[in-house]
């Protein structure tokens, strides 16, 4: 006999075992958080999802729908109190989709049915959690929904960027000196309150005007890359690792500029006829405060919570000329204490960019919609991901750095932990 929970009820699990499926109408995603008494992961090894199916007594089963959370309840660590499922969608939000329903068996048998509703601008939502009650297991109906998506679930439940694995040594020059302390309506990361917040924060004060960002004289590029101005009509090529100041001819600060991201699928030669296969690349923007992530821009969440950078949509296929993924930003509303924008590429699907051609980003500027610098990416890589490119403020003027490196990533979740390498501005020296 299946049991039908609403929000906030629970029921016991008088079994060892227990699988939690999900019917979804769109194409999505279930993963496990496994997280304390506080609400916190221990490490990134208690955050299972299709990169990492497998964490200390929870496996994710790939297969029919989204997948199957398997959870062995015997192994789970004693300290881990609650395993949550999650699941999240591909793009778009939960209120134009069915509400999903979410199930718990035991050896194939269905014990608990609960149809997620309510949710709206949310694209993560908490479905079901398994929880510790003295010696006992219980299951929760919870449908809390993140309208933040990826970036707001994991730093609500402490997945740290500080503490994943990463193959580069951390840049041994010291941070900056952090800028006096935002607003109180300016963001923060990770939130610093005691529940999420399902709806978007108050925007930040605006920045000041651009005006205050032109210096009497900007520091000398590093030998040996130049630094290149911008000319009217006269789009700059860059190359790896150089620079351009966003300062038009006679020093009139860019304000509104925009990120054109582009790619082309690699043609594969078959005996019928040719065929591209359907590469699925993301174009997201990391804003970063010194060392750390203050917000993220991506498929799942389009516009800063301080309204300052707008992506204007999902590319799955690279389909088409021109342009395939774009991000707007409005200089001029990133707020004080930001002082990075990490422009990246990943591939949703996990093909490598060894099957992307002419992938690119190209700079304009968005009040006369003229290109301004353009970095095309030569030769594929065994990569999942690629940082295209790096605005910064650099002696009070935005700067544009063209980077090109690849990183093991299929989405910006994955690449958080892998950008700490890129913020110091001697990096490629």
């Amino acid at each position: 006999m299946t049991t039908t929970l609403v929000k906030g009820q629970n029921g016991p699990l008088n079994a060892s075992t227990v699988d939690i499926t999900v019917d979804l109408a769109a194409a999505g995603d279930l993963s496990a958080l496994l997280v304390t008494d506080s609400l916190k992961v221990r490490t990134d090894a208690d955050f299972v999802f299709y990169n990492q199916p497998s964490g200390p007594g929870v496996t994710l089963q790939t297969g029919a729908g989204i997948g199957t959370l398997s959870i062995v309840l015997g192994s789970v660590p004693a300290d881990i109190a609650v395993v949550r499922a999650v699941i999240t969608l591909d793009s778009g939000t939960f209120g134009a989709v069915a509400p999903p329903v979410a199930r718990v068996l035991s050896g194939g048998q269905p014990l608990y049915e609960y149809r997620v509703e309510g949710l709206g601008t949310e694209s993560i939502v908490i479905a079901l959690e398994v929880y510790r009650r003295g010696g006992d297991w219980k299951v929760r109906a919870v449908g809390q929904g993140y309208a933040g998506g990826f970036a707001a679930l994991v730093t609500d439940h402490g997945v740290s960027v500080d503490d994943a694995p990463t193959a580069t040594p951390p840049v041994a020059t010291p941070p900056a000196p952090v800028p006096p302390a935002p607003t109180p309506s300016a963001p923060s990361y990770p939130p610093q309150q005691p529940a999420p917040s399902y709806s978007r924060p108050p925007q930040a004060a605006p920045a000041a005007p651009a005006a205050a960002y032109s210096p009497p004289q900007p520091p000398a590029a590093p030998a040996g890359r130049p630094e290149v101005s911008l000319r009217k009509g006269q789009p700059v090529s860059l190359s790896k690792g150089q620079r351009v100041s966003l300062n038009k001819d006679g020093g009139v600060a860019l304000t509104n500029i925009q990120m054109g991201l582009g790619w082309d699928p690699v043609v594969v030669k078959k005996m019928f006829g040719n065929r591209s296969p359907d590469i699925d690349l993301d174009a997201s923007v990391v804003m970063f405060a010194d060392t750390q992530a203050a917000d993220v821009v991506y498929y799942g969440q389009l516009t800063s919570k301080d309204g300052s950078i707008r992506h204007l949509g999902d590319n799955l296929t690279g389909a088409g000329e021109g342009d395939d993924e774009v991000v707007t930003v409005d200089l001029t509303r990133v707020p004080i204490h930001v002082n990075a924008l990490i422009f990246i590429v990943t591939s949703y699907r996990g093909q490598t960019f060894e099957q992307v051609a002419n992938a690119f980003c190209r700079l304009v500027d968005q009040t006369t919609n003229s290109e301004l610098a353009r970095y095309t990416l030569a030769g594929g890589m065994a990569f999942t991901g690629v940082v295209m490119a790096k605005v910064f403020r650099e002696g009070g003027v935005w700067k544009l750095q063209a980077i090109g490196e690849g990183i093991t990533a299929r989405h910006a979740g994955e690449a958080l932990p892998q950008l700490q390498r890129f913020l110091s501005n001697d990096f490629m020296k």
